[in-house]
């Protein structure tokens, strides 16, 4: 009989990386009301390559930092409605990307969204973390703090 290991406890926000986007920190809001992660992604252009259906999107990684921004490029993997917090229904792309978080690596499903207006650059959902980890509400960080201007070699803002 195989043991299932005891899942991680992370808090209500860390700091992961998406290594197939070329992202090494981006922070999170670990939303377990969310069934879906969500990435922010802005200019947001589908295109083929190779017969294969790719979307082209720019990021602002860090938080109040609007100066700086990544492209990236990464195969379709849907086109679905989603709701958001207030109700909202809008089509979105759906990506697939390796998360790192706490020393694991793992696939999980992002939707593309604008979250310039938002605190955090991603949402991390349900769907990502069942069975992974546990979350502790009134902690954050658990996983490690990152610099983002020492990992994305740019000048902190002042």
């Amino acid at each position: 009989m195989s043991e299932t290991p005891e899942p991680g406890v992370i808090g209500w926000r860390e700091w992961i990386a998406l290594p197939d986007l070329a992202l090494p920190a981006i922070k999170a809001k670990v939303d377990t009301g969310a069934l879906t992660s969500a990435l922010h992604a802005f200019l947001i252009e589908p295109y083929t390559r190779d017969g294969r259906d790719m979307i082209r999107f720019l990021i602002h990684p860090i938080q109040r930092n609007q100066a700086f921004e990544i492209e990236c490029h990464c195969p379709v993997h849907d086109y679905r409605e989603v709701a958001d917090s207030g109700g909202h229904r809008e089509m979105r792309y759906v990506i697939r990307s390796n998360i790192c978080l706490s020393g694991n690596a793992w696939p999980i499903e992002l939707t593309l969204t604008n979250r310039d207006t938002m605190r955090f650059r991603m949402l991390l959902g349900r769907r990502a973390m069942t069975g992974r980890f546990v979350v502790d509400p009134s902690a954050s960080y658990l996983a490690g703090k990152l610099q983002p201007h020492k990992l994305y070699k740019i000048k902190a803002e002042s």
